[in-house]
This record gives C-alpha cells, structure tokens and sequence, in this order.
C-alpha cells in the first residue's frame, strides 16, 4: 500500500496546507477588522454548517474528477474548524492586553504579531488538530471517484467487493496515519503554546 498512502498523504498534505492558512488569514479578518466582522463573519457563520461531504458533487462539477477538485473538498473541510478556533482565540485577546501593547506605540501589525496571535496560539492549534483529523476523514470521500490509487480508493474497492478484511486493515491505516499527523502537528506547535500553559 505504499503508493496509495503517499497519495493519500501528498492529497490530505495539499488540501491541509490551503485550508488551514486560508483559514488563519480569514480568522485575523473576521477577528481584528470592522470589514472582516461586517462583511465576511455573517457569511461564514451561515455556511460553516454545511457539510463538507455534501460539496463533493459541485467540486466535481466545477474541477472535474482530477486532483483539483479532491484538494477543494480537503481544504473545504479544514478551512471550518481552523477558521473557527482561530477566530474565537483572536476575539477573546484581553483588551487589557491590546491597550497596553498601543499605549507603548506598537501598531497593528505588531500588536496582531506581538499580542493577539501568540495569545491565540493554543486554540489555533487546537483548530489545526482539528483540520487534520477532518483531512483524513474526507480523502476517503475524495478518492472515491476519479482515482486509481489512494487509501480511500482501497476502501471503497474493498466495500464494493465485500471485502471486510481489506476494508478493516485500511480503516486502521488510516487511523494510525492520522494519529501520527496529529502528534506530529502537536509537537510542531507546543513551543508557541507552551508560555500560554505556564501563564494559566
């Protein structure tokens, strides 16, 4: 299964990286700006709720059966969970905080640096842990048409051909891939989170 797992990783890798920055830049937006709260906020709240797995059909639609539209339905998927923690660690910044950081001349842009990301650093990993999880969970929908090689591929061959052994052995695969994703990703971000620990 090695080719079916390097194409599964390189797709969910794909769909992941788009999704969660889309999703941290929005967040900034609908957090730190009278535009982004007024404009994009109202928006967001009303699609969020949508499935993710329901889209599927339409970035068929749109992308075709290619690689193109398996990256929309992944980075779709992220892009929910990270926008969403990200938003509510950067609107729940202390105006404590923010005041003290104008009061001694800093700007935008270093109090978002210097204050209002590092405070929202632990929900933002939270929201990335969260985007993985859900990667994983939808390359299994995504390689289920218009591919020849994937996990989710295997699985849906193995459910067409009533092959329950097959099935069970990818679905662990799976799992064990996302667990490693996860630990990889909350390895990566705990020095930026470790201060916001040690202050609580």
């Amino acid at each position: 299964m090695a080719d079916d797992i390097l194409a599964s990783l390189r797709r969910a890798a794909v769909g992941f990286a788009v999704g969660a920055l889309i999703g941290v830049v929005v967040a900034v937006l609908t957090a730190t700006t009278a535009g982004g709260r007024n404009l994009l906020q109202p928006v967001l709240r009303v699609f969020s709720p949508i499935p993710t797995i329901g889209l599927v059909p339409l970035a068929i639609l749109w992308f075709g059966l290619g690689e193109n539209s398996k990256f929309l339905v992944i980075a779709l998927g992220v892009f929910v969970p990270v926008w969403i923690n990200s938003h509510a660690g950067l609107a729940s910044t202390p105006t404590d905080y923010l005041h003290a950081a104008r009061c001694m001349g800093a700007g935008r842009w270093q109090t978002l640096r210097k204050v209002a990301l590092p405070e929202a650093a632990p929900d933002i990993a939270s929201g990335l842990r969260v985007g993985a999880a859900m990667a994983f969970v939808l390359i299994v929908v995504a390689e289920m048409t218009g591919t020849t090689a994937g996990i989710g591929y295997r699985i849906y061959q193995a459910q067409l051909f009533s092959q329950a052994d097959r099935l069970i052995f990818c679905l662990l695969v799976l799992g064990a891939i996302g667990a490693l994703c996860d630990l990889a990703i909350n390895s990566a971000t705990t020095p930026m989170t470790r201060w916001a620990k040690e202050q609580h």
